[in-house]
């Protein structure tokens, strides 16, 4: 058989949940095409059933990965970095046709990504140190500040093809040791969803990075009011549904990261700083007597 005669094995693309990659419980799909409307490949259009199950995935993961050394998920950021070096060929081909970016553009773009991981990596054991410490008190006391992750957070990935975009609204997210749901581009989920294959080959524990494609409103709206989220960025929601979910969202007082200028411009290659890593940390404050009778204290 010669080459000519050869058939294509076209990739197959799958939602990434717990870990695992389900096909959506629906069954449907939809078609996903390039900036010149050519076909791609088809996409798992998620339900509501997959967006409950991607938070009970996030959730069960979210014990061991906020109770992980904050050195070991800068490893484990740093292995994702590693992974996704290895396969820039692959990515590059991806957001070149989902971006409709030119090869050399196309890879620049990756790189940044990476770029990104090792970024984020390095913070992992930094960002508590930088947002806590001991404060000044009237009195005997010890007084003391330490950063914890907020639990389950919901990211609207930007829908405008980005996928250094991607990478940096999810990377800040676990970086903390939190656990996330993510909703991918609606128009461009593909680098999303292959991002997920990545994951799952760089020793970052099922569940704590979980992937949704399909249309965003229907899959944001049942997380918005999910009492077991505890936080939400809006990043990927245009003003008048950014502001339905965040009605949705205080039910149950939920974290909302709103969208920035910065976001809007779609300004990904500008630094990062650290408001994405401190939008979804909770500050525990310990208050502990001086002196030799202090034996107890108290927190809130």
């Amino acid at each position: 058989m010669t080459a000519a005669d050869r058939l294509t094995v076209f990739k197959t693309y799958k939602l990434y949940v717990g870990g695992q990659f389900p096909r959506s419980e629906s069954g449907r799909v939809y078609e996903v095409s390039d900036s010149k409307g050519r076909w791609l490949a088809n996409a798992p259009q998620s339900s509501r059933k997959d967006a409950r199950d991607a938070v009970v995935a996030a959730r069960k993961a979210f014990g061991g990965w906020s109770g992980a050394t904050a050195y070991n998920r800068g490893q484990i950021l740093y292995r994702v970095a590693e992974m996704l070096e290895g396969r820039r060929d692959q990515f590059a081909r991806e957001v070149a046709d989902a971006e409709g970016l030119s090869k050399s553009k196309a890879a620049a773009v990756v790189d940044a990504a990476v770029d990104r991981w090792v970024w984020y990596a390095g913070w992992t054991d930094k960002i508590g140190q930088v947002v806590g410490g001991a404060n000044p008190v009237a009195g005997p006391y010890f007084n003391l500040s330490t950063a914890e992750p907020t639990g389950v957070v919901a990211v609207l990935a930007p829908q405008e093809s980005s996928f250094l975009g991607l990478v940096s609204v999810i990377a800040p997210v676990i970086a903390t040791g939190c656990t996330a749901v993510v909703v991918a581009s609606a128009e461009a989920p593909l680098p999303a969803l292959a991002l997920g294959e990545v994951l799952a080959v760089s020793d970052l524990p099922g569940g704590v990075v979980n992937f949704l494609s399909g249309r965003t409103a229907e899959i944001a709206a049942p997380l918005a009011s999910h009492q077991d989220v505890n936080a939400i960025d809006l990043t990927g929601a245009d003003p008048a549904l950014a502001k339905e979910l965040e009605i949705a969202a205080a039910d149950n007082l939920k974290r909302v990261l709103r969208p920035q200028p910065v976001d809007a411009a779609a300004d990904w290659t500008a630094a990062p700083g650290t408001r994405r890593m401190t939008a979804v940390l909770e500050t525990k404050t310990v208050w502990h007597p001086t002196g030799a009778l202090g034996t107890g204290g108290s927190s809130y």
